[in-house]
């Protein structure tokens, strides 16, 4: 079997920068042992499956290690691939996910995705993480996807160098750590984030669509605003535009394409 393949870095405007997703259009889903086998060959933080159906697409996410429930880059890399080669002529595009039907709309260079909203509670610090860190934590929260560690500055949390194995023993597969945005130092974020999701496979993600349905909710409650500026300050680093919307987020990014290709199978 061949199948198209194209390499999409999304959030960002330049090659090189925000988080490179692979995108595989097919006209039938090969078992999932062969599905997650592509996605280890293809060794990305993500690799997305397509399959047309019915007008829409059926969608599936897969990191080198597991099948992922919701992927934010890589559903915002497929919704480029359909709507800039697939099918020019679309502007709008619903993918099934695993997550309920996921509503692309494109906005000139850009994209917005609707996305369900993961909202999170105060919890103690599970035990480690205070260690793997290595900082001062403002507040932890936790939902059934991932905690989230808040801290007091851009600067610490550029500088972080945490304990990636430690990370992977919590309890929960994914650890985003965030910091408010400096009005003095960069005016034109509202918070900062990193993720760390090891047990996918992931030591460090680059930009994480999902994370932000997490971060979105947190900071309307301590901003008091419900449209963010957001950047994920990862090496390759990824801006996200964020609003949200009741138990919905908007996410909106740009995509950059690097490989246009075939694989055989």
């Amino acid at each position: 079997m061949r199948t198209p393949i194209y390499q999409v870095d999304a959030f960002t405007t330049r090659l090189f920068a925000g988080n490179p997703a692979a995108i595989m259009p097919m006209e039938a889903f090969p078992p999932d042992a062969t599905l997650q086998a592509i996605a280890a060959e293809n060794n990305l933080a993500e690799t997305a499956f397509l399959l047309r159906e019915n007008g829409d697409y059926r969608l599936r996410w897969f990191t080198p290690e597991t099948e992922v429930p919701l992927c934010g880059h890589a559903t915002l890399a497929s919704a480029a691939v359909v709507m800039e080669r697939l099918e020019p002529a679309r502007t709008r595009v619903v993918f099934h996910s695993a997550s309920g039907p996921l509503t692309v709309t494109r906005a000139g260079a850009r994209y917005i995705m609707d996305f369900p909203s993961r909202p999170s509670t105060p919890v103690p610090p599970p035990p480690g993480l205070v260690e793997a860190l290595g900082v001062v934590l403002r507040e932890v929260t936790a939902n059934d996807f991932n905690y989230m560690a808040v801290i007091d500055s851009e600067q610490i949390l550029r500088s972080l160098k945490p304990d990636i194995a430690a990370i992977a023993r919590f309890d929960h597969p994914g650890l985003i750590v965030t910091a408010p945005g400096d009005p003095n130092a960069n005016p034109h974020y509202d918070f900062l984030s990193r993720y760390f999701a090891p047990v996918k496979g992931i030591a460090e993600d680059s930009v994480t669509g999902s994370a932000h349905c997490m971060l979105a909710p947190y900071w309307a409650q301590r901003l008091g605003k419900t449209s963010f500026r957001a950047f994920q300050a990862s090496p390759r680093g990824g801006e996200v535009l964020c609003r949200l919307n009741g138990d919905r987020v908007e996410l909106e990014g740009a995509c950059v394409f690097y490989l246009e290709g075939q694989v055989e199978i």
